[in-house]
């Protein structure tokens, strides 16, 4: 795991509250309607990566999906998110891992990310994401990264910009692009960001 990066995501977490940081949602609008537009039951695998302690998983649970996984590199971030679910927080399975050194133990039918594919800045590291999500994604996935008109660095890092037709060539070794939006993020401060937004099928063999 890099070191670096935990150390980095453990300290934000342990001295930024939600309205601290550019990133935070009340609402997750825009993915809650990409994985509702997938259709899946509620007994179907979902994993958040790069979830932290963000809202999203608080509606999966509350529409009765069984079956959430969230992922973050910071455990820090997760433990807030269990905090604030409570006993909900048991019906989740919480992940600490570094995005480009999981190894999944199960198939999902959804895998969610918003803003963690960004962060990848390096040829390698997307080789790695990419070929994890290729093994361990049997239907769906959903990826948010700042578009061209997006910010240049988040939370310190640099990001890696992205527009719909490279996003679409990063993941077209095995999936297969359904539809992209893009959209402007209110930050806590009042700013704007502005994100693409695109949902995958994974291409049968």
């Amino acid at each position: 795991m890099s070191l670096e990066r935990k150390i980095h995501w453990e300290t934000v977490y342990s001295t930024k509250q939600p309205n601290e940081v550019s990133w935070t949602q009340d609402v997750p609008k825009t993915s809650l309607e990409f994985i509702h537009s997938f259709n899946v039951s509620k007994s179907a695998n979902i994993i958040d990566i790069g979830g932290g302690d963000s809202r999203l998983v608080d509606y999966l649970i509350d529409e009765g999906f069984e079956h959430v996984s969230v992922l973050d590199i910071s455990e820090k971030a997760l433990e807030r998110a269990k905090v604030r679910l409570g006993e909900k927080s048991s019906k989740v399975n919480w992940i600490i891992s570094d995005i480009t050194e999981f190894s999944p133990t199960v198939n999902y039918d959804i895998w969610h990310d918003r803003a963690t594919f960004h962060f990848l800045t390096t040829s390698e590291q997307i080789a790695k994401y990419l070929s994890i999500a290729r093994k361990a994604v049997t239907g769906y996935l959903t990826i948010g990264t700042f578009s061209e008109n997006g910010p240049k660095k988040c939370s310190g890092l640099d990001i890696k910009q992205y527009n719909e037709i490279q996003l679409q060539e990063e993941l077209s070794n095995g999936f297969e692009k359904i539809k992209c939006v893009t959209e402007d993020h209110i930050t806590p401060f009042n700013t704007s960001q502005n994100f693409l937004f695109c949902s995958f099928r994974k291409q049968s063999l």
